[in-house]
């Protein structure tokens, strides 16, 4: 009792001595005081000696509770095969006992050999240790008969079945995570966080219609479950609707403005559909809600985004950077932040103060970008999935391609080869990218185009988006090269049904109409170019100016000179070349 009082009020040490003192006396309930003993050591953190003291006391009999307590210590030290040797043992030696109560310690035993089995890496058998109690789990349940707490009991297997599911993803065992996920569902079901990952899966295995059917089970079930109407919007981005995705987005942001997640993905998708003018206001209204003094790294993501997305590039860089320490956030920021380094189309000037640089050496804006780059790359931890592992190694490679030294895209070109040679990769738009940037950039144009050739045919996803619209635009470019404008121009048109905003591929339009001397649509084509660029591309307003005095609308082109002229007032040939003239043929 008094190490009972002593362990209420938080003095583990005091406790250790009374349950001594109590061991002494050899008492009947002699093993639930050492199970006290043994907790009030690692409460102390004495964690060594608790280990000697569970390893004596358990070579008594009936100790299984204590047996399950030395292998969390195990666990909980990192000793992952000692805990995992104690667990099977016991298993073992208690394998034909089935009375209530070995039932359910042997529950517990096989849930904790599978979490063991996890936490050192081996899924594959912590898988298997999950389908031995999910049977245990079944024959105590059959056994409870009509109980009170059966309800309870099915809900324990619903999340064995969870974890089995979670395991068998990871694998990439889809189909066998699809089955445990339902048999989850007919023990538990409105289970939401089962019918959330069933439909998470689904996406990932393309079947959206499933995947739409289970978010519709699940907001039935919860109105206003966020992840379930995230979904959906997504559902929509995915089978390229924009606008009803952005409804969606929409809709939950009235419902909670710093809902971050939905702010990005509405800066994106309204991106790709053009409409980008009421951003401002939904930013504005997350900050408003948020309160003064209370930035949060998810608002400065959301607004680097959108200053990425409008050409803002140094204010990118500076709300990136706000982001780039935070849990959730900080990963993609860097990302981000790497590809406005590494732009290869970008000729605006990236601000010192952007990258916060201090030598000297490196004030060429370049130069300090690629090492900024540098250091992120270096800064990134992915964090073992698949995914982000092959998302780093494109980047290390377009870092290198970036640096235009001859040694750095081999090796690039190496590597990119290697990941397109497995089989999980053949078809991976970002390797080929890799591969056919590094193919131009040693003046070998006929590879890089059959590389680009072989994936412009991939169907447009939401992952490889960027990679994919990359890929048309590089081959547009080198069809316009060669004169072959049909072809450009049919690519162009499939990167502005997917990304209205894009840039290169109005300015590429622009070309291709001005090389046919269509100079109203080339300046049509220039000035969404313009506009969409935040016009800070002044080549492009350049040639806006220009198709603008062909197409003799004289007013449009001198506009385009003052942008272009109150940036860089010595911009080479502009104010003799268009502005004068156009001057000129206003007063005539």
């Amino acid at each position: 009792m008094l190490g009972n009082a002593y362990m209420s009020i938080q003095e583990p040490e005091r406790a250790i001595e009374a349950y001594e003192q109590a061991l002494s006396q050899n008492p009947v309930d002699k093993v639930d005081i050492a199970n006290k003993m043994g907790k009030a050591l690692v409460k102390a953190h004495q964690y060594a000696k608790a280990i000697s003291y569970y390893k004596d006391i358990v070579k008594q009999d009936n100790c299984a509770a204590l047996k399950l307590d030395l292998a969390k210590l195990y666990m909980k030290m990192k000793q992952y095969d000692k805990a995992e040797a104690t667990l099977v043992q016991e298993l073992q030696d208690k394998r034909s006992e089935s009375d209530m109560l070995s039932l359910e310690t042997r529950g517990q035993e096989l849930l904790l050999l599978a979490k063991v089995r996890e936490k050192s890496g081996n899924i594959k058998g912590a898988l298997l240790t999950l389908k031995e109690a999910k049977e245990n789990q079944h024959r105590y349940i059959q056994r409870l008969a009509i109980s009170p707490d059966i309800a309870d009991q099915r809900h324990a297997l619903a999340n064995i079945c969870l974890t089995m599911a979670d395991y068998a993803s990871s694998l990439r065992n889809y189909d066998e995570a699809i089955v445990y996920y339902k048999e989850a569902l007919t023990y538990k079901h409105t289970d939401t966080n089962a019918l959330l990952s069933l439909a998470k899966l689904y996406m990932q295995m393309n079947n959206l219609d499933r995947c739409a059917q289970n978010c519709s089970i699940l907001l039935n079930a919860d109105p206003n479950n966020e992840a379930a109407s995230v979904m959906m919007a997504d559902l929509a981005f995915r089978k390229v609707d924009f606008e009803t995705a952005a409804f969606h987005f929409r809709q939950l942001l009235m419902r909670q403005p710093t809902y971050w997640t939905a702010l990005a993905r509405l800066i994106e998708v309204s991106r790709r559909t053009g409409a980008m003018d009421d951003l401002d206001e939904w930013l504005q209204r997350a900050q408003t809600a948020m309160g003064a003094g209370n930035v949060e790294a998810g608002f400065y993501y959301c607004a680097g985004l959108l200053d990425w997305r409008t050409g803002k590039l140094n204010s990118a860089l500076r709300n990136f950077n706000f982001a780039r320490r935070d849990p959730e956030w900080g990963q993609q920021a860097i990302y981000n932040m790497i590809e406005i380094c590494l732009d290869p189309d970008d000729d605006t000037t990236l601000s010192n103060e952007a990258f916060n640089d201090e030598d000297a050496e490196y004030q060429d804006s370049r130069t300090m970008a690629l090492r900024t780059a540098y250091r992120l790359l270096q800064e990134l931890n992915p964090k073992g999935s698949p995914h982000e592992e092959l998302t780093h190694k494109l980047l290390s490679n377009f870092f290198l391609l970036a640096t235009k030294q001859k040694s750095n895209i081999e090796k690039a070109l190496q590597d990119c080869t290697a990941l397109a040679s497995q089989e999980t990769l053949r078809d991976h738009v970002g390797p080929a990218l890799g591969m056919a940037t590094a193919h131009i950039l040693l003046k070998q144009t006929p590879r890089a185009r059959n590389h680009l050739k072989r994936v412009s045919k991939n169907v447009w996803t939401f992952e490889d988006a960027e990679y994919l619209e990359r890929c048309w635009l590089l081959l547009a470019d080198i069809y316009v090269q060669s004169s072959k404008y049909e072809l450009a121009n049919e690519l162009l048109k499939r990167v502005l049904q997917h990304n209205a905003t894009c840039v290169r591929a109005h300015e590429l339009s622009g070309y291709i109409a001005e090389k046919d001397q269509n100079y109203r649509e080339a300046a049509a084509r220039y000035a969404q170019a313009w506009k969409c660029g935040g016009k800070t591309k002044l080549s492009v307003g350049y040639k806006l100016a220009y198709c603008c005095l062909k197409a003799k609308t004289y007013a449009e082109a001198i506009d385009a000179c003052n942008e272009v002229l109150k940036q860089n007032s010595d911009y080479p040939r502009i104010r003799k070349d268009i502005l004068e003239k156009c001057i000129n043929n206003l007063r005539t």
